[in-house]
């Protein structure tokens, strides 16, 4: 880009790929102590994604492609970040109830949603977000640096 920023594809992206990596923690770690620290981080990170997204990236590409913020392809974006909230608050429950187990299952649960979830974003949102958002993106970044 002529700003030397990285598009949003380049940049959500990017931040997906990070929150996979802190799984991949998470699922690593070697007692239930050191899971509920890394799983913490994780958490963090997957909320500030998904308010990154519904506050500032949906709100702008639905202006830009003129679709209503409750219907089309972020309506459905949305709802499927609803679904792994509440899969993330089922994650804290199993941290603060100490079971481990129970935390890795709803985390294979949210890993397969998250999959095909980031693949319709990486495909289809973002790659439109790159054409759309371009002349904006310098303004956003500013704004998705202080969400």
């Amino acid at each position: 880009m002529s700003n030397g920023l990285p598009g949003p594809a380049r940049f959500f992206t990017h931040d997906h790929r990070k929150c996979d990596e802190l799984w991949v923690e998470v699922e690593g770690a070697d007692d239930l102590a050191q899971a509920a620290t890394l799983f913490k981080t994780f958490d963090e990170r997957m909320r500030r994604h998904l308010h990154m997204e519904e506050d500032v990236l949906f709100p702008e590409l639905e202006k830009a492609a003129g679709f209503p913020p409750n219907a089309g392809p972020t309506a459905m974006m949305r709802s499927e970040h609803d679904q792994m909230r509440a899969l993330l608050v089922a994650m804290r429950a199993a941290v603060e109830a100490e079971d481990l187990d129970e935390l890795l299952d709803q985390g294979d649960t949210l890993l397969m949603l998250i999959q095909q979830h980031n693949s319709k974003e990486e495909q289809i949102l973002y790659p439109m977000a790159d054409n759309l958002l371009a002349a904006r993106w310098t303004e956003l970044c500013v704004e998705l640096d202080q969400a």
